[in-house]
């Protein structure tokens, strides 16, 4: 796979002190694709979500390589990761995030706000229109269904067009028809944006819709799912 959107290579993270610290991710190798849509499974502490956490910068690994976006993200310092995710990664959260004192308008014009760009209103408000919310702009997320506050968390990650996008659980907060929605208007708006999907998840089914499946066991890939 020659320039992967994402490259992990022998990374190693161990978490906690003394007695109580656990070997999280154990030589890790991982490649995503660009435009690649990679579904990452794997039981309760198998290291599926400390790998997107070491992905996104949010993490920082004990050692090995992390090439994200053509970034090599051991390198950077604290300020510029945050540089690199405002710019490359899209993050969706299985707990949704929202600043509850902010509105769904002003949760998704926030990150390019931070960006310094004058439209960032208007993006926003396209971009909740995109995932059918032009009728909840005003509304806080107290307001807003668990599916519509997704829906807001989505238009959020996309709103300034990242190369990447990365899903902790998206469905795992929401009931089996609301979840089926909500992926549905994910993988739809990924593929509208051209952007590479990292999606972690314990559901198979929605594993099974990704281009790709790779199973994780104790913090390493064990098998590719066909």
């Amino acid at each position: 796979m020659s320039d992967p959107a994402i490259r992990l290579a022998g990374v190693h993270l161990r978490l906690g002190h003394g007695a109580a610290a656990v070997d999280v991710l154990n030589g890790l190798d991982l490649a995503v694709a660009r435009g690649e849509c990679l579904g990452l499974v794997g039981a309760s502490g198998s290291g599926k979500s400390t790998a997107l956490m070491v992905t996104t910068g949010l993490e920082r690994p004990d050692r090995g390589i992390v090439t994200v976006d053509g970034a090599d993200l051991t390198k950077l310092d604290a300020d510029g990761l945050a540089l690199f995710r405002g710019r490359s990664i899209g993050i969706v959260f299985q707990s949704f995030h929202l600043v509850s004192d902010m509105t769904a308008l002003e949760n998704v014009a926030t990150p390019l706000e931070l960006r310094g760009e004058p439209d960032a209103l208007a993006r926003a408000r396209a971009e909740l229109a995109a995932v059918g919310l032009a009728d909840r702009l005003d509304h806080y997320p107290t307001r807003l269904s668990g599916g519509e506050q997704q829906r807001v968390a989505i238009a959020r990650a996309l709103v300034h067009r990242p190369p990447i996008v990365v899903a902790d659980e998206p469905t795992g907060n929401l009931d089996e028809a609301t979840g089926t929605a909500v992926a549905d208007l994910l993988f739809a708006r990924v593929r509208e944006v051209g952007a590479t999907l990292l999606l972690v998840t314990h559901d198979a089914d929605l594993a099974a819709r990704c281009d790709r499946t790779v199973h994780m066991k104790a913090g390493r890939l064990v098998e590719e799912i066909a």
